[in-house]
């Protein structure tokens, strides 16, 4: 048994260092090693052995197996370490090729123009303030003096997830919360920018979603004389220095004067064409003293404080910046519009 545990090893040795791939070490491992393999064969003599020889076979054939399992095992770590260096070899990267340009993205148009809007106030002293998209009924719409069944909610239908909560319609309630915050009793200059959403139909100049810039400014002594100077330096920044600005009256429950903001058309010069539909006037956003309801639910005493508010769409003044016609252009992301202002 001596003799054939000697032949089994120098057999399967010889055969291992033969083995071209992992494959056939797996087929050596079993045919020595395995249950029905030749070492195990021969152990299943040991039965017959004496007593006295059954641990001599058995250590001799434990260290046979041992050393098989190692020698397959430092086989098995050769092939593969030539495997891999075939494999670099073939995959080796020739450096001295040209290399492929790499295309650079750049800002959406939306955003740039609500960065330069938002440095430009900031530039005035105002500072940045944002709020929850899913917001409450109260802040929405009651804390801005619109109360439940108040009709101009129609103007502004929305979708609602609960009775009491809802996708905010206005950045208006980022304005009521900060001047809770500021406790109806410290100066507020702030603009709040953000996505905003109401029940409409997709056109050309409609969204369900879109974006939206109010600002507000309280503190003792503010007049209608000041929202016009912020916007006439707004107007003329976005537009060009010869640019006009007019005030119309108009009705917004949260102000009181409400007005709408036209500018002068650059196109005609003020003159009336198809652009500004003949009047020489072109509507941007809609503004107003600060009504004293919204105040006095926001801590403010109306007799001490006043303020003015404005709300704009990004999107409109893009538009109108940049003579483009059609506001889905801003969200469908096809890169043949987006590359056209990628250095604007």
């Amino acid at each position: 048994m001596k003799e054939q545990l000697k032949m089994i090893e120098q057999e399967a040795l010889e055969k291992i260092l033969q083995a071209k791939t992992t494959k056939e070490l797996q087929d050596i491992k079993v045919t020595y090693l395995g249950k029905k393999g030749s070492l195990t064969s021969v152990l299943r003599g040991m039965g017959k052995l004496s007593k006295e020889e059954r641990p001599v076979i058995g250590e001799l054939a434990n260290k046979v197996r041992e050393r098989l399992t190692l020698s397959l095992e430092e086989q098995l770590e050769k092939l593969e370490e030539m495997a891999l260096e075939e494999q670099l070899e073939k995959e080796t990267i020739d450096v001295t090729l040209p290399g492929r340009p790499v295309r650079l993205g750049g800002q959406h148009l939306l955003t740039k123009v609500i960065e330069e809007i938002e440095d430009l106030f900031i530039g005035m002293g105002f500072e940045i303030r944002e709020g929850p998209e899913v917001e409450t009924d109260y802040f929405n719409f009651e804390a801005l003096n619109l109360p439940k069944n108040h009709p101009a909610r129609e103007m502004q239908d929305t979708f609602f997830i609960t009775k009491e909560l809802l996708m905010r319609t206005q950045t208006s309630p980022v304005q009521a919360r900060t001047m809770l915050e500021y406790g109806g009793n410290k100066p507020v200059k702030m603009i709040s920018p953000g996505k905003v959403y109401r029940r409409d139909t997709d056109d050309a100049t409609h969204s369900h979603q879109f974006t939206q810039i109010e600002g507000l400014y309280v503190d003792k002594d503010v007049k209608m004389s000041d929202l016009k100077g912020v916007l006439d330096v707004f107007t003329k920044k976005m537009y060009g220095s010869d640019r006009k600005i007019r005030f119309r009256p108009s009705f917004f429950p949260f102000t009181e004067p409400s007005v709408e903001i036209d500018i002068s058309c650059k196109a005609c010069e003020g003159k009336g064409c198809s652009i500004c539909k003949g009047s020489g006037w072109i509507e941007i956003l809609g503004a107003g003293m600060v009504h004293p309801n919204v105040l006095s639910m926001a801590g403010y005493d109306p007799k001490v404080y006043s303020g003015f508010a404005f709300g704009m769409g990004p999107e409109r003044i893009a538009m109108l910046k940049y003579g483009i016609k059609d506001i889905r252009q801003f969200y469908t992301n096809d890169i043949r519009f987006l590359t056209q202002y990628h250095n604007a």
